[in-house]
């Protein structure tokens, strides 16, 4: 039981770093350490990585704030948030709906694009 506690601590830590220096991404990584690592069921996957991801995000924003990153007065952040939270309850309220062999496919193709495009373009 101690084991499994230090891998939650360690992979969270691992994922908080990663959404703080890359300001943000937490989400593709903590998937598969929930799924593969720690054995979460795909759904319990997805909906517990949107919790997790929500006061990482929230930290390193507000320390982008301090440090001067961005601007609470920048419109594109305004308009950003705002599809950002919708998109967020949409995404949320789909999930219950999918099915785990559709998450799967569709994530494993929106993580080969994303790669794709961060090693070519």
């Amino acid at each position: 039981m101690k084991k499994q506690k230090l891998y939650y601590a360690l992979s969270g830590a691992f994922v908080g770093f990663l959404n703080g220096f890359f300001g943000g991404g937490g989400g593709m990584v903590v998937l598969p350490i929930f799924t593969m690592l720690l054995g979460f069921e795909q759904k319990r996957a997805h909906a517990t990585a949107i919790a997790v991801i929500l006061p990482i995000t929230i930290i390193s924003a507000i320390t982008y704030l301090i440090t001067g990153g961005t601007s609470v007065f920048n419109f594109k952040l305004l308009l950003s948030t705002i599809g950002v939270v919708l998109g967020g309850i949409i995404g949320a309220l789909l999930l219950k709906k999918l099915k785990n062999k559709y998450l799967n496919k569709i994530f494993a193709i929106l993580m080969f694009v994303a790669g794709v495009k961060l090693a070519f373009f």
